[in-house]
């Protein structure tokens, strides 16, 4: 299955906001599917405001990446956006918390993807990254149902399901494309 989504950055004094996902535990960068009949950059500020509470001005295009070889293949696009009004305050059922980070510190329990975006954020690109992300996760899942379903049988806390299913073969890689 071939799905498209957005992820936001919004910064504040110099660091990013996370959210701290319900089904993993672990911190990433708000962030959903599009729907139908909305753009990208529609998503991004629905899903800011959906996920933090925050309503965002996006202000630019920070990249395009392609998570390939899970359950699914995801080709997000990464838009960099700031604060304008709202209140930050965690989505019910899918979020935990949400905190700024500055860039040198970033939380350990962290989407692996995320880390390349942020930096990229960080670094200044601007609508011209493209990324793969070669995804090696665990057999056993094939839809997000499937994946949470083999968390919740596993015996593990969230975050060690994350760490296992996503990381524990060691295979991910990311490259660059043209």
């Amino acid at each position: 299955m071939i799905r498209l989504a957005a992820t936001v950055a919004i910064v504040q004094d110099d660091k990013v906001l996370l959210a701290k996902r319900e089904d993993f535990e672990v911190w990433c960068l708000p962030g959903g599917m599009v729907d139908v009949g909305e753009s990208l950059a529609e998503t991004a500020v629905r899903e800011a405001h959906e996920e933090t509470g925050l309503t965002v001005e996006i202000t630019r295009l920070v990249g395009i990446y392609s998570e390939i070889g899970a359950w699914n293949d995801i080709h997000l696009a990464l838009f960099a956006a700031r604060p304008t009004g709202g209140a930050l305050f965690p989505q019910a059922d899918e979020v935990l918390d949400l905190r700024y980070f500055a860039p040198t510190d970033l939380p350990a329990d962290m989407f692996w993807w995320h880390r390349q975006q942020v930096a990229d954020l960080f670094a200044g690109v601007g609508g011209s990254a493209a990324w793969r992300q070669n995804v090696a996760a665990q057999p056993g899942a094939t839809t997000r149902e499937a994946l949470y379903a083999l968390r919740d049988a596993s015996g593990l806390s969230r975050t060690e399901f994350y760490h296992w299913y996503y990381e524990s073969l060691g295979a991910y890689n990311m490259n660059r494309q043209a």
